[in-house]
């Protein structure tokens, strides 16, 4: 690191003792001080990724991203703590360095940075000096890798696919003629989107004929990068739903097991299948050939093994997801966990090549999970406790990373033994500021939702509650429609800061939520109004009941995406609600034929448009505005211009019916944001105005 950022360390050393004495004098005024959270605490507080723990254990760098309001957008920057605790140390200044991972000697990091015009993969030395930037494709960087032996960097990169270039019968990718291409686009006044065939473009962005590849490069900058994939027609991995866990080095560093979709129609097309292929160059090949997705692969430490996992079902991807085993030497092919009614995700391996770590959702929260590679034994919870991710394993195996979060802690770094005893905290990025918060956590309950089947809600009450008086009461309605309402901190829909401005908010995970088993996902197929809402109906009516300072008389209810559409389906088939608020929601489900995506509909409403269309007119809001009057309740429709999942044309026809009707409605469409508000400025604006609404029909 460099003389200033070694200062600011030592500096900050200093005052540690200082600080702690401080802090013990001053506990009982900050617990007088604390106050409800709001948007300005929220959007201040740092947020945690991308833990990798140093191969010999002693050391985890991670990613700490914090909002910059000024320039609306998140400034991240790498950190290093040590295994055993302490203060943790600012590596990088940039506030444009992400993804972090270790040379197999632990004396150097690898991570990605957009210092200049586009992200770079750069190294930085543990023994001191300035990050040195180790590509400088036109095309930039994403993905990043490192080899075990030490040797080669792997990344990925989006290029032409027949920009290719061949000599001493090596074929390359051309970076020059990557280069003239964008040059060429830039200058061009004409930017019409051509398409000849789907997917043509993809949650916030058109396909302009550029493909994710994989390269290589050696570490010590001794050849220019190599394309292993070149004039490869697929991406990898697999556009928007790929990411570092489908890329994995073989232990000797010399072949790279990684995902892509080869389908040639993508846009109805969950499959994606694992290929090989040498890191001197050569012809990928293809290992996996089931219609499901293949992902995540791992290579067992003594070589013998891929693990991966996979969904076994074609178009569709909310199906569960299994870990699997190749074997390298037969090609054979092991399901070690179909018994198993959870998905598993996040794959990693123990020092013996004995044991397979995962983590997968259960009931709102996330455990980790250990299970025998050798076919002879179930998963077994190492960890049950918070919601867990982003496994990283010393080289030794017997320190586990991972990082964990809940509705009241953002993401932090823990640290566990491979049996996952012993957890501990190792980072406490935010405790200062939480430390001034009141937030409450979350109560869960079950109650009997649509034909008996037991469904799972989480309550929270607003700070300094009193038993004797009344509460608005919040309905938060979770998208996917396949996801579920987590114990984990989020900023996109943070049940903390609506809860602090005094309401009581529900959380349902109503039929076709993960984390209860594949059949509870699976009965929304073909029946999106149906036992879901159902499901969030009789939770309001267990809420009322089992808590006596909801005021039902005062609610209203919330989504985005499938959340959205229920917002919309409320809308259409009950008037208890005083306010409505939905965002990037289904409102025609013919109409929502523009999605990317077309798997999505096709394998939720079982059938096309033109082979279905009883479902699409059954399951569509629209269908039931068609009776003069039916819309009632003041709606809010919010949406953003660069959303592809969910069109926002679909906002603006739920809004013009919402108008013609005469209800009190209001629309804001963000012209550059997609599925989700990302940019800080705009998430503050997202924040006030939901505010505003509730604060005017429910509080």
């Amino acid at each position: 690191m460099g003389e200033k950022e070694m200062g600011r360390i030592i500096f900050r050393c200093g005052l540690a003792c200082g600080l702690l004495l401080c802090a013990r004098h001053s506990a009982a005024a900050q617990e007088t001080a604390k106050h409800a959270i709001t948007f300005d605490d929220m959007i201040k507080l740092h947020r945690i990724s991308e833990p990798q723990v140093s191969p010999d254990g002693k050391w985890v760098a991670y990613t700490v991203a914090t909002p910059d309001m000024d320039a609306n957008r998140n400034a991240s920057n790498i950190w290093l703590v040590a295994t055993t605790g302490g203060e943790a140390i600012q590596l990088t200044q940039s506030g444009k360095d992400t993804s972090p991972v270790w040379s197999p000697d632990g004396k150097t990091i690898a991570f990605l940075s957009a210092r200049g015009s586009e992200s770079q993969v750069f190294l930085l030395s543990m023994e001191g000096g300035e990050p040195q930037e180790l590509t400088k494709l036109s095309t930039g960087a994403d993905i990043v890798k490192w080899s075990p032996d030490g040797k080669t960097i792997a990344f990925t990169s989006s290029v032409y696919p027949d920009c290719v270039s061949r000599s001493a019968a090596v074929v390359n990718n051309d970076d020059n003629c990557n280069s003239k291409r964008d040059a060429e686009t830039e200058k061009n006044k004409v930017k019409a989107h051509v398409a000849e065939h789907l997917l043509y473009r993809h949650w916030s962005h058109w396909n302009d004929g550029k493909r994710s590849h994989l390269f290589v490069v050696p570490a010590d900058r001794s050849a220019a990068p190599r394309d292993l994939t070149a004039g490869a027609d697929y991406d990898v991995p697999p556009d928007e739903r790929g990411g570092p866990a489908d890329i994995s080095f073989s232990p000797d560093g010399k072949e790279i097991c990684f995902t892509a979709v080869t389908d040639k129609m993508e846009a109805i097309s969950t499959n994606g299948d694992l290929f090989i292929v040498p890191v001197a160059g050569g012809e990928p090949k293809r290992i996996t050939t089931q219609p499901g997705f293949d992902g995540n692969p791992v290579y067992s430490p003594d070589g013998k093994y891929i693990a991966y996992h996979a969904q076994l079902t074609a178009e569709y991807e909310s199906d569960r997801w299994r870990v699997m085993l190749y074997d390298r030497q037969t090609g054979k092919i092991e399901n070690l966990s179909e018994t198993f009614d959870r998905s598993a995700d996040g794959l990693a391996w123990s020092a013996d090549s004995k044991t397979i770590y995962f983590t997968a959702e259960n009931e709102t929260l996330q455990p980790i999970y250990s299970i025998p590679s050798c076919s002879c034994g179930l998963p077994v919870k190492i960890i049950s406790e918070g919601f867990n991710s982003a496994i990283s394993l010393s080289g030794d195996g017997k320190t586990l990373v991972f990082d964990r979060t809940s509705l009241t802690m953002p993401a932090e770094v823990f640290t566990a033994a491979s049996d996952g005893s012993g957890v501990r905290q190792l980072t406490h990025q935010n405790d200062s500021r939480l430390a001034a918060l009141e937030m409450n956590a979350p109560e869960t309950f079950w109650f009997d939702g649509a034909e008996g089947t037991k469904v799972q809600a989480m309550m929270i009450r607003p700070p300094k509650l009193e038993a004797t008086k009344k509460y608005p009461l919040l309905v938060l309605l979770h998208g996917g429609p396949q996801t579920m309402w987590s114990n984990a901190w989020g900023y996109r829909w943070n049940a903390q800061v609506f809860s602090g401005a005094g309401y009581v908010t529900l959380m349902i995970n109503r039929r076709g939520s993960t984390g209860y088993g594949q059949k509870f996902t699976d009965e929304i197929t073909n029946d999106w109004g149906g036992k879901a809402h159902v499901d969030v109906m009789n939770g309001v009516d267990s809420a009322l009941k089992k808590y006596p300072f909801i005021d039902g008389r005062r609610m209203a209810a919330a989504g985005g995406s499938y959340g959205g559409y229920m917002a919309d389906w409320i809308a259409t088939h009950t008037g208890r609600f005083k306010a409505i608020i939905s965002h990037a929601s289904t409102y025609d489900k013919t109409s929502m034929w523009a999605t990317e995506e077309l798997w999505f509909e096709e394998h939720d409403m079982q059938g096309t448009p033109w082979t279905n269309p009883e479902s699409y007119k059954k399951w569509s809001p629209s269908t039931y505005a068609a009776e003069l009057g039916k819309f009632k309740t003041p709606t809010l429709v919010i949406a953003g211009e660069r959303d592809y999942r969910v069109p926002y044309t679909q906002s603006l026809e739920f809004f013009s019916a919402l108008q013609r009707q005469g209800v009190p409605s209001k629309l804001v469409v963000f012209p550059d944001e997609g599925h989700w508000i990302l940019k800080p400025q705009n998430a503050q604006f997202w924040y006030k105005t939901f505010s505003d609404w509730l604060a005017t029909y429910v509080k």
